[in-house]
């Protein structure tokens, strides 16, 4: 019982200590009117409050002491959070672990990926808590992940290895799928409609690992250029530390950019029910080939691949920044060239992504974007922090791109600086880890509380070195799936969808749409954790 106390005591001093000052003010007056109405009632109420205050005093004195014992941390730990968020991604290794696995209750899975096609395909990246590769998102994960390397390597510090390696696992991958057949792409292993009907751990897999592919008669634009764009953006982060593996990459992805030109088409209409609807191609591909465009353009210099740019257009405006939406993301990009050298031929993307940034701000007048009593960006319902990551990469990156050059713009009547698109991230970021309303850590295994039933095969099933017997399909949802237990290993690191638009989250295995992680989630957010740690 002690033991329990002093727990809820620790947690109400974390509360109390660390609770936005603005949320505090507003729960004052509420108390003060509470006394106001009971002391009205008569004089009895006297020695009740009095009482009340003594004890409120006296809890009040055991909080500050188990604060300076605790040394309870309010402000959060980017550093922290920065490794954390790289390490996550070896909890989703898909193929044959390297010596240097972290993550030791996750083993080899998913070695004969390809077979069935007489090629090697194993490696890469399960999505999210499901054992299937989508080469659509997966590909995202790792441009946003280069773009996060490129644009904050010097604030990472010693986890500029870690996300090195992060990168290549995929890259590695993607070169696969990109040369072991000619005239194909192979853009996905494992048949999702019957993995999502099991619960079983990636090394237990008993379902058919069906290989998908997009070629010159079933074309897949949109995923074909992100991959070229993954290929593009890892090549620029490898090209110091390995100028020879950096070049294949360029090559890799210059002949896949060109399959995607040339034979145009969405892969969701090639694919059918193997990517919709998991991950269809909702905006089209003219984004992904503009996207693509862009970084091949910022890898080769090539006035190629400006041309493309310029050809492609940039006329859709939208308010968010996702796996399948990456306007937003290409103007951004782009803009660099106008504000930081100064080339009056990308000026257009400069207002382009001035006006992005007045749909995000809550104060503009042309802003489109919901935010919840907590602070939190709301887009849309299911795993809302995707969008959130995604959307706080643009805006560190861009007030860095604003800063080296003083650059400021108008959203109406509202005046926005570099300093007005930073606090907005941070304000994201501190969310996410902990400063909201719940107290709750939305990264796994960071600050004191965190989600506990992640939607998640793997950390949800006992790990093989302590439940040695294969789970089959049906095996893992009972007693597992169905348990209100906490899962038995910790993927730490991993971000879930995140709470409602009303700041609530059940921490629920079963609710999808709030408990799952997925590498895009953590891909977006390694960039912002690295600006705010400010290793240089």
């Amino acid at each position: 019982m002690i033991d329990i106390f002093f727990s809820i005591i620790k947690r109400v001093a974390h509360n109390s200590f660390c609770f936005n000052q603005e949320v505090i003010k507003k729960q004052i007056p509420k108390q003060e009117k509470h006394f106001s109405v009971d002391s009205a009632k008569g004089s009895h109420t006297t020695q009740p409050l009095n009482m009340m205050k003594t004890s409120l005093l006296f809890l009040l004195l055991i909080i500050t002491c188990l604060l300076v014992v605790e040394n309870v941390e309010c402000k959060p730990n980017y550093r922290e959070a920065l490794a954390k968020s790289l390490l996550f991604f070896q909890g989703q290794r898909s193929g044959k672990l390297p010596p240097d696995q972290q993550i030791k209750w996750r083993s080899n899975s998913g070695l004969s990926d390809g077979l069935q096609d007489n090629v090697d395909l194993s490696g890469g990246y399960y999505d999210a808590g499901d054992n299937v590769k989508f080469n659509f998102p997966m590909a995202f994960t790792t441009t946003m992940l280069s773009w996060s390397t490129i644009e904050y390597g010097k604030r990472m510090g010693p986890q500029m290895k870690e996300a090195r390696a992060a990168i290549r696992y995929a890259a590695d991958y993607f070169l696969k799928c990109a040369t072991s057949t000619p005239g194909r792409l192979y853009v996905g292993v494992g048949d999702p409609n019957v993995d999502h009907k099991c619960w079983e751990r990636p090394e237990d897999m008993d379902t058919v690992r069906t290989v998908y592919y997009v070629s010159s008669k079933n074309p897949g634009s949109d995923v074909a250029a992100e991959t070229a764009a993954a290929l593009a953006a890892a090549s620029i982060v490898f090209r110091k530390v390995d100028p020879s593996y950096s070049k294949l990459l360029l090559r890799t992805s210059q002949k896949v950019y060109q399959f995607a030109l040339q034979y145009q088409g969405s892969y969701s209409n090639s694919l059918g029910s193997a990517a919709c609807p998991f991950y269809c191609s909702y905006s089209g591909f003219k984004d992904e080939l503009l996207w693509g465009a862009a970084w091949l353009f910022r890898a080769t210099n090539a006035v190629y691949y400006y041309k493309l740019v310029k050809s492609l257009g940039a006329d859709d405006q939208p308010d968010i920044f996702s796996w399948d939406n990456k306007y937003a993301g290409a103007h951004v990009l782009l803009s660099k060239r106008a504000l930081l050298n100064g080339d009056k031929n990308f000026d257009q993307y400069r207002q382009e992504a001035d006006n992005f940034m007045c749909k995000i701000l809550p104060n503009s007048p042309s802003s489109t974007t919901q935010y919840t009593q907590g602070g939190l960006m709301f887009k849309l319902p299911e795993s809302n922090l995707q969008y959130v990551t995604a959307i706080t990469f643009l805006l560190t990156t861009y007030s860095k791109y604003m800063s080296a050059t003083k650059h400021t713009f108008n959203c109406g009547s509202v005046f926005v600086t570099p300093n007005t698109l930073r606090s907005i991230a941070k304000r994201q970021v501190d969310y996410i880890l902990g400063e909201n309303p719940l107290r709750m850590s939305y990264m796994v295994g960071y600050g004191p509380y965190f989600p506990k039933r992640i939607h998640h095969r793997g950390s949800s099933l006992p790990s093989l070195s302590v439940h040695p017997q294969t789970i089959g399909c049906d095996g893992g949802f009972n007693p597992f799936f169905h348990s209100m237990s906490p899962n038995p290993n910790i993927l730490v690191g991993a971000i879930v969808g995140g709470p409602n638009q009303n700041d609530g989250f059940p921490d629920d295995r079963g609710d999808y749409s709030h408990s799952e992680p997925a590498t895009y989630i953590n891909g977006a957010i390694v960039g912002p954790l690295a600006y705010f740690s400010g290793n240089k």
